[in-house]
């Protein structure tokens, strides 16, 4: 077992915010990469029809994690939530009570590590 947390947010793409939806997903990348290095995956998906957009994102710690999410609610959240309705976020690893608090808007379901590994 490790000490990644990580999960999976799963959302419709909000109806003409396409253009807009892709624009920010580079510019949250491109943000994530420079400035987060204890991100370790931070993957946007879209559906074929461009409809629905699924975020994996790996974090190293719960510290790493919360870095992420504080970086995320002073400069994207409002624009995330203009092109994107979130409708499932799924919780992996053993994350802290903190990040377990941040996410809780989220509406998440939390899956605890029963097996396997990481590397």
């Amino acid at each position: 077992m490790s000490d990644h947390v990580y999960w999976i947010i799963e959302a419709n793409v909000r109806d003409g915010k396409l253009q807009e939806l892709k624009s920010l997903m580079q510019e949250m990348s491109s943000a994530t990469m420079e400035d987060e290095p204890g991100a370790l995956n931070y993957e946007w998906s879209l559906s074929e029809d461009e409809t629905i957009c699924h975020i994996f994102e790996r974090y190293a710690s719960s510290d790493a994690a919360m870095i992420h999410m504080g970086n995320f609610g002073s400069k994207f959240a409002k624009r995330f939530m203009g092109v994107l309705k979130p409708f499932r976020c799924t919780l992996y690893g053993e994350p802290s009570d903190a990040v377990c608090a941040a996410m809780k808007p989220m509406g998440y379901v939390a899956m605890k590590s029963a097996a396997g590994f990481s590397r």
